[in-house]
């Protein structure tokens, strides 16, 4: 394993950037703030090496930046309507970042700190977190991990375990944004996307907070069952693609029993990598860079609207509130796991 300088965050604080790999060649880097994907090096079908997430070029810039490229969000991922919950009898009040709701844990959330390196190998790496109680309005004192492996099957599996002294919220995910023609490469519209879903979550307005509702998939834009360029139906007149200037939905995962499923399957024309998505979780949020529109990138580049994809892996937004959906909550002294494993592999 490779480590290097990631330059300072504002109050000083050093930062370092991890490198891990196979022996096939690909490589992820990861830096410790924010335990955020940096970059992922993967064979196109050339077998050239291509970084296909979007990212920064250090510590400061990922400090300054507002879309979280690549970082590990938690407690709670997505959305929790008034930024607050009703937890054994109990009400939270959580950070109102977002209109008058919670986006990702609020400010100084897992996405926004220091975290330890507790293992580290060539090919995998563990960053810890001792979060206390009331911590952006969470309780209970929680100890957090995620681990990054790339395996020799050319996958990135990423690993996360969590445990809190009182009941508790815990939805992590990675908000990794995916340019499978190169980080780049400009916008991901001519990607065809395939989504194990025939149900999805639409939203009230353009807040994104779920109705409640678990709504067929069958004769709207969200119909990704059979593969589809992302472009195809984003300019569709419905008024969910409007709320959101695209998509920026969750799905419902096609689930028989518990275990690893493929939620996703991605496919970059130009590079000819294709990616698979396989997760342990019930649904993934499907945002197309909507609101990624000139933000500055690695070695210089603009990143353009659509410039990447995220397919957030998770428990429903605003599931913590809402009856309807599968709840979020760990009890205490119980174990919170989810893994996701991003597969890839070449067409010819």
């Amino acid at each position: 394993m490779e480590k290097t300088n990631f330059g300072r965050t504002a109050d000083g604080r050093e930062a370092f950037l991890y490198t891990i790999g196979n022996c096939r060649g690909m490589r992820a880097q990861i830096t410790d703030f924010g335990a955020a994907l940096v970059s992922l090096y993967v064979k196109d079908r050339d077998g050239s090496m291509t970084d296909v997430v979007l990212g920064c070029d250090d510590a400061a810039q990922y400090e300054r930046q507002t879309c979280y490229f690549g970082a590990t969000v938690g407690r709670n991922c997505n959305r929790i309507a008034g930024a607050a919950f009703d937890l054994g009898g109990e009400t939270y009040a959580l950070d109102v970042n977002d209109n008058e709701n919670n986006l990702h844990s609020g400010f100084k959330g897992t996405s926004e700190r220091f975290w330890d390196v507790s293992e580290h190998t060539k090919s995998r790496i563990t960053f810890t977190m001792e979060d206390a109680h009331l911590a952006q309005g969470f309780p209970g004192n929680a100890q957090l991990a995620v681990t990054y492996e790339v395996t020799e099957d050319d996958e990135l599996e990423i690993s996360y375990r969590a445990s809190a002294d009182r009941d508790t919220v815990f939805n992590f995910t990675n908000h990794a944004y995916f340019n499978l023609n190169g980080h780049a490469s400009g916008d991901i519209l001519d990607h065809t996307l395939q989504l194990k879903a025939a149900y999805y979550t639409p939203v009230i307005d353009a807040k994104a907070i779920p109705t409640g509702e678990i709504a067929p998939v069958e004769g709207t834009p969200f119909d990704f069952r059979v593969a589809k360029t992302v472009g195809q139906d984003i300019g569709a007149d419905n008024a969910q693609l409007t709320y959101g200037s695209g998509y920026d939905h969750n799905f419902v995962l096609d689930r028989d029993g518990e275990g690893m499923r493929t939620a996703a399957v991605v496919k970059g024309p130009e590079s000819g990598i294709r990616m698979e998505v396989v997760t342990d979780c019930i649904g993934i949020q499907l945002y197309t860079g909507n609101f990624v529109d000139g933000e500055p990138g690695k070695g210089g580049v603009i990143y353009p609207k659509h410039g990447g994809m995220c397919l957030e892996t998770q428990y429903f937004p605003n599931s913590v509130n809402e009856p309807a959906f599968v709840s979020p909550v760990t009890e205490a002294g119980k174990e919170y796991r989810s893994k996701t494993v991003y597969r890839f592999g070449r067409d010819n």
